[in-house]
């Protein structure tokens, strides 16, 4: 039997790349900028505000300007941070079957805590979770596989019988290298690099639907 469900949260549990990209155009339009279309900014929003300074404003960590930018970015992701934001179709309905088997699940995000327990709260997760582990929840984040080890601690599972599932390669990275058996979502994000087959994940599913499969 599955000991425990862990997921990444944005673009596995939750669609936030409208909210995401939206406070990147709101900072673009500050900047007297055009936005950046949807479709564009959608594979770079699992990376967080790195990934998406990075494609807005070609702005790395390294950059002196890059503190200012990325605390502006995050203000405006804050004070719209569940405007658009949904559930992935079928993922209530999957959640909805692991509370009847008795199957915890939880949340292991790089997104820091302050975003995410404000997110979970508005979707309604947060106190449904089992564990919720955020960027700043350890020294290091994925794909560290520190977080996912404390995420299986605190649902009270063993990770060689527990599943993780992203949507970022990182996912796939952080829940190898901590034993548990991994999911690639195709329906996600998936980043701009490597293509999702390429990743080594156990499974590849196209539909919240088909995590049911292996449980």
């Amino acid at each position: 039997m599955t000991a425990a469900v862990l997921f990444d949260l944005d673009g596995t549990l939750a669609d936030t790349a409208r909210d995401l990209g939206g406070a990147l155009n709101r900072l673009l339009a500050e900047e007297a900028q055009p936005p950046l279309a949807y479709a564009d900014l959608r594979p770079h929003v699992s990376g967080g505000a790195r990934a998406l300074l990075r494609k807005g404003f070609d702005l790395t960590p390294e950059h002196p300007h890059y503190p200012r930018y990325q605390q502006r970015f995050l203000a405006h992701y804050e004070a719209a941070i569940c405007a658009e934001t949904v559930l992935f179709d079928g993922i209530a309905e999957l959640l909805a079957v692991l509370d009847g088997r008795g199957i915890p699940w939880g949340i292991v995000t790089n997104k820091s805590q302050r975003f995410t327990l404000a997110l979970t709260d508005a979707l309604g997760l947060r106190h449904r979770a089992a564990c919720i582990v955020s960027g700043d929840s350890c020294p290091r984040a994925k794909p560290d596989p520190a977080p996912l080890l404390l995420a299986c601690r605190l649902a009270g599972a063993t990770p060689e019988a527990s599943l993780y599932i992203g949507d970022d390669l990182r996912d796939i990275h952080a829940g190898r290298a901590a034993g548990m058996t991994t999911v690639a979502v195709a329906y996600g994000y998936l980043g701009d690099g490597l293509p999702i087959n390429e990743w080594g994940a156990d499974r590849i599913v196209a539909t919240p639907e088909e995590i049911l499969e292996l449980l």
